[in-house]
């Protein structure tokens, strides 16, 4: 078995171990477009395993420094983890830009610093951009969407999904410490404390989820009106995640937030969403 062979091998076996709500539009893509969204989910996911694992601080971040390096050589030619080698062919194929990789590890590398807690609505917006919108630019360089419509999409729908992530994963953010509300909106409702604890405790604490709502609705909302002046063909798997979520969004509004169970959507539902969003794109 070739090195590419075993690191397209690799990157599939953590797709399909992840279990993703991302899983079903990929598998929508032609056969290199889909490698190439595995190896890029495969990257996001071992970051975030760096991230979110129990390793003391400093491992962490001298780990994600090794990938800091990791993506150097994958630039020069000369790769080394499977991860990075499965993403080589990608790279060259959709002139796939190193900023948006460096930009995923920078907004990873915020987590793996320091528990995020209550920052500024501007830091929320920049992680935001880092951990989702920079996915979805080099998304849409490997569906083969261009300009700024589609990039305006890329980033609007990075938006909408990680406020929903962050809606969902209140309590369990919590429980590690973390707690990606913005003190700007906690300020607002009058919370005053920054102990993730507390703040789930506070009477206030779903007026500032109904804020949060209404700023992911906007940015879905924003998404589709960009959508109208890109080639939707193009665009389907992120078509269908737009609607996947925009469901997990709306099952979030009824219910009661901080959710005290992790509100999912089960696989026979993200399947029927995903071939209704076929449906339309065909209409």
């Amino acid at each position: 078995m070739s090195l590419q062979t075993e690191a397209e091998a690799h990157v599939l076996d953590i797709v399909r171990r992840a279990r993703s709500s991302f899983y079903w539009s990929m598998r929508l893509l032609p056969g290199e477009k889909r490698r190439a969204m595995y190896a890029l989910y495969a990257y996001c996911r071992e970051l975030d395993d760096i991230a979110d694992g129990d390793l003391p601080r400093a491992e962490k971040l001298a780990r994600l420094e090794e990938w800091r390096r990791e993506i150097a050589a994958l630039y020069d030619g000369t790769p080394q983890h499977p991860i990075a080698v499965a993403l080589a062919g990608p790279v060259a194929r959709y002139s796939l830009d190193r900023r948006w990789f460096e930009e995923i590890l920078a907004g990873v590398s915020m987590d793996a610093a320091g528990d995020i807690c209550a920052p500024s609505l501007l830091e929320l917006q920049l992680y935001c951009r880092r951990v989702a919108g920079a996915v979805g630019m080099l998304s849409i360089a490997i569906y083969g969407a261009s300009g700024k419509a589609a990039a305006g999409f890329a980033l609007a729908l990075g938006d909408a999904v990680q406020l929903t992530n962050i809606l969902r994963d209140l309590r369990e953010d919590a429980e590690i410490g973390r707690l990606y509300l913005p003190g700007d909106m906690l300020d607002a409702v009058g919370i005053r404390s920054r102990d993730p604890a507390d703040v789930m405790a506070h009477p206030a604490l779903p007026r500032v989820c109904t804020a949060m709502i209404d700023w992911a609705e906007q940015r879905y909302e924003d998404a589709e009106a960009a959508l109208l002046q890109c080639d939707r063909r193009a665009l389907r798997p992120a078509i269908v995640i737009l609607a996947t979520y925009r469901r997990l969004l709306s099952r979030l509004k009824e219910t009661e937030l901080p959710a005290q169970q992790r509100v999912r959507l089960g696989k026979l539902e993200r399947l029927g969403i995903a071939l209704r969003a076929l449906v339309l794109l065909r209409a």
